[in-house]
């Protein structure tokens, strides 16, 4: 049970605040920020006590989203909820930024309406959320697939009706009423991180990567989406097949909308994906 939700910039102003029971003083902010601030930088946890209420935050960039709560919550179902709210701001905003949040402060608003009630949370589906929130989302540029200009490198043509910006999949999934016919479209980024640790003398110690492939969705709600991995691609201790160089990861996980019945035997995975 939710008493206050607040979204903090790094400066202490607060962007959002919704008092969701009306049993907690408007100071709560103040008191998490001198808290938040007085700590070493990044060493903040994430759940911290001032008589007898729970402060449960997380960070995203330099906004702080909190949640108050004086019941016996568990907060990895708090965290659990920031993260979604986190991941609906963008599915409705196209990103999560201070301006952002500023620009369309009356929709996220709409959408806390709709996600709690009385502190108690109800959803936080973007297909059933997309149905009741009337408000439009206001982006500080607009999207435009053919925003590319007419010549590339050295005079050569870009395709254009094939190549997409890097900010496209950011765009909202509430699409302006005049952008209703542009809905069927996906997005996916594969994105990698790599650490590295190098010992004094310059020897490696160890090295890392962590990779994730990334869906915007447009598709409606029932499409299916057939997505073939290589071969060669090993998960753990499997047996590696095919001819290839071998593709080899520790471990895996998956979106819970991805069916896994072809993946051991033809590398298949098979996607119901929701919007956003």
């Amino acid at each position: 049970m939710i008493s206050q939700l607040f979204i903090l910039s790094s400066r202490g102003d607060h962007l959002i605040y919704k008092d969701l029971r009306g049993e907690e003083p408007k100071d709560t902010i103040n008191v998490f920020y001198q808290k938040v601030t007085g700590l070493p930088r990044d060493q903040a946890p994430v759940v911290m006590y001032h008589q007898g209420l729970q402060y449960i935050h997380l960070r995203q960039n330099t906004l702080y989203f909190v949640v108050t709560t004086r019941s016996n919550t568990s907060p990895f179902t708090i965290v659990q909820f920031l993260n979604r709210l986190v991941s609906l701001i963008k599915d409705h905003c196209g990103t999560v930024s201070e301006k952002t949040l500023q620009l369309n402060f009356a929709l996220i608003y709409e959408l806390l309406d709709e996600m709690l009630d009385y502190g108690y949370i109800q959803t936080t589906s973007t297909d059933v959320l997309k149905n009741f929130i009337q408000t439009q989302p206001v982006t500080s540029k607009p999207f435009s697939l053919f925003e590319l200009s007419n010549i590339g490198l050295f005079g050569a043509d870009t395709q254009q009706n094939k190549v997409a910006p890097s900010n496209a999949a950011s765009r909202p999934v509430l699409a302006m009423r005049s952008e209703q016919g542009l809905k069927t479209e996906i997005f996916v980024d594969v994105i990698e991180r790599l650490t590295v640790v190098v010992g004094a003398n310059g020897s490696l110690l160890k090295a890392d990567v962590q990779g994730e492939v990334r869906m915007k969705c447009f598709l409606p709600s029932s499409s299916e989406i057939r997505i073939g991995l290589n071969e060669e691609f090993s998960v753990g201790k499997t047996e590696i097949r095919g001819y290839g160089a071998a593709v080899k990861v520790d471990e895996c996980s998956f979106h819970q909308s991805v069916k896994l019945e072809e993946f051991e035997s033809n590398r298949i995975l098979r996607v119901i994906p929701p919007q956003g």
